[in-house]
């Protein structure tokens, strides 16, 4: 295993659509980069060199849904570990309040198997990862 710490910053989208419903996605099995595979996440991932936050934000909703949204502000501030590819990251996540600019109908790309709008209270039926949970609860706190 390589001794390097990877340290990244993660763009993640609470999207909000008209019902009150978040959107989730389902980590798919065979995502190279993957360590939860399963597990239901809100869109985002991490900044490329030289972007801003705000353009990987809107670069990661539309890769990994094709949807486009209107960042609103940040909800909560997390932080993880996972060892990818066997190098150790330190990844740190700002998770944004977004509306949903059109429709819904979000698709999923290949690092994911499914996408689904849920209410915030019926988060405890989807096996959330443990940042997810706390920002939805952010979002409960804040917005609800």
């Amino acid at each position: 295993m390589n001794d390097e710490l990877v340290s990244q910053i993660a763009a993640k989208a609470i999207i909000v659509d008209s019902k009150g419903r978040i959107l989730m996605l389902r980590e798919a099995a065979g995502y190279a980069d993957g360590t939860n595979t399963g597990k239901y996440h809100v869109p985002g991932g991490r900044l490329e060199k030289g972007e801003t936050y705000w353009e990987a934000l809107a670069r990661e909703v539309m890769e990994e849904t094709g949807l486009t949204v209107e960042p609103q502000y940040p909800l909560h501030i997390d932080e993880w570990r996972p060892v990818i590819r066997g190098i150790p990251h330190h990844i740190i996540a700002v998770f944004t309040l977004c509306k949903l600019k059109g429709k819904g109908e979000a698709r999923v790309s290949s690092e994911h198997d499914e996408a689904v709008w849920i209410k915030p209270e019926d988060r405890g039926r989807y096996p959330i990862l443990p940042a997810e949970d706390k920002a939805l609860q952010a979002y409960i706190d804040r917005c609800l």
